[in-house]
């Protein structure tokens, strides 16, 4: 474990941290039946409200479609994802032998739905003020570097967009591979464009990002042909 403790955890008191649901809420499916996915649900949640609040707070120029995009992009997996790896949470988690054999600890999923569990079992021990303290101080440096909300539409979106605009058909969608063990799966997509004819692939971790990969190629396929 790292010699300084992380600011994940030195924003929580002694108390919160060697509670018996903290342990629970860093305790993976894989170690016991005692385990975080019940937290995680309540994190999730509790996460969501605290980050909305802040935004319809502090954005009121913003619309629900803007909102909403803002809300996806700081409560994403990629943004729990490196709030983990930056607070070395995977050095914490308490796994199953298959797991830790597999390398789990550094499994951005696990990690992202740790996080949520430990948001949880907080929100469980100290109520919701507390617990949005924690999560606005955890989220700071991103709250304070929003993206505009027009760069946060997905490539899906401003795909179909463009075409849609010019009156042509919507893409369509293919998964064609799904590799690997159930809990550590890659997906191959297809994106496929009648008029620009343009037909792309690429690979995600889920079907979603694996879709979202292929239509940012032809996006790019587009915008490098037609201009925007």
């Amino acid at each position: 474990m790292p010699a300084k403790l992380p600011r994940l955890f030195s924003l929580l008191d002694e108390e919160i941290r060697t509670s018996e649901l903290f342990q629970k809420a860093i305790t993976h499916r894989s170690a016991s039946k005692i385990n975080n996915e019940r937290l995680e649900f309540l994190g999730d949640s509790v996460l969501s409200a605290v980050i909305t609040e802040y935004l319809f707070l502090n954005q009121p120029e913003a619309t629900e479609g803007e909102l909403s995009r803002l809300r996806s992009y700081l409560v994403s997996g990629d943004r729990l994802a490196e709030i983990a790896v930056e607070n070395h949470l995977g050095d914490y988690l308490k796994l199953g032998a298959g797991e830790l054999k597999s390398g789990g600890f550094r499994r951005e999923s696990i990690m992202e739905d740790a996080l949520e569990a430990i948001i949880g079992a907080v929100f469980y021990l100290r109520g919701f003020e507390y617990t949005k303290q924690f999560i606005l101080a955890l989220f700071e440096p991103y709250l304070q570097a929003l993206p505009s909300p027009e760069s946060l539409k997905d490539p899906k979106s401003r795909l179909q967009e463009w075409l849609q605009s010019r009156a042509y058909n919507v893409p369509c969608y293919t998964v064609l591979e799904i590799r690997g063990e159930a809990h550590n799966q890659m997906f191959t997509a297809e994106c496929s464009i009648d008029k620009p004819h343009i037909v792309t692939r690429a690979e995600g971790s889920s079907r979603r990002k694996a879709e979202q990969a292929a239509a940012d190629r032809a996006l790019q396929a587009i915008l490098e042909q037609f201009g925007p």
